[in-house]
């Protein structure tokens, strides 16, 4: 869920602090009793009303390492997100999903383009519109209730 902004949190105080009861001032601004409480008790603690920071997970390969992953992805650009897992592994040590990998290269806004390494496979021609049907579809006759027409010869 998204923090609210400090302007927003501010103006909540400011108008408990004119009188403003904490009940009708969490109706008004859509916010909980208790999260005005949190936010009163922050501005006595600390003096500011900042969101504090939402700690996450620590990267699996860090801002220093970027670049690292960039001139490996420039060395075999035609790699596959498995085969760049590897050659990351032997190279640092550190294994990582194919996910990861891909949202590291996203985030790197490196694309994982692959060239065509072999002629494409050839495919059968469709049949043009309007044409000959093959041989091995049939029609059945339809009908629109629920039993099953008969057939003519």
């Amino acid at each position: 869920m998204k923090q609210y902004s400090v302007d927003r949190r501010e103006r909540l105080l400011r108008a408990i602090d004119a009188g403003l009861g904490q009940a009708e001032a969490a109706r008004l601004f859509g916010v909980g009793t208790s999260t005005i409480k949190r936010w009163r008790r922050q501005r006595r603690d600390t003096g500011s009303l900042a969101p504090r920071v939402r700690p996450g997970r620590r990267p699996r390969i860090g801002l220093a390492a970027w670049p690292a992953l960039a001139a490996q992805v420039a060395a075999a650009p035609d790699a596959t997100l498995g085969e760049h897992c590897d050659r990351w592994a032997a190279a640092h040590g550190e294994r990582v999903s194919p996910a990861t990998m891909s949202r590291l290269l996203t985030r790197l806004g490196l694309p994982l383009k692959k060239s065509r390494s072999t002629p494409a496979n050839r495919t059968r021609r469709p049949a043009p519109r309007g044409g000959p049907r093959p041989p091995t579809s049939t029609r059945r006759p339809s009908s629109s209730s629920t039993r099953w027409a008969p057939t003519r010869p």
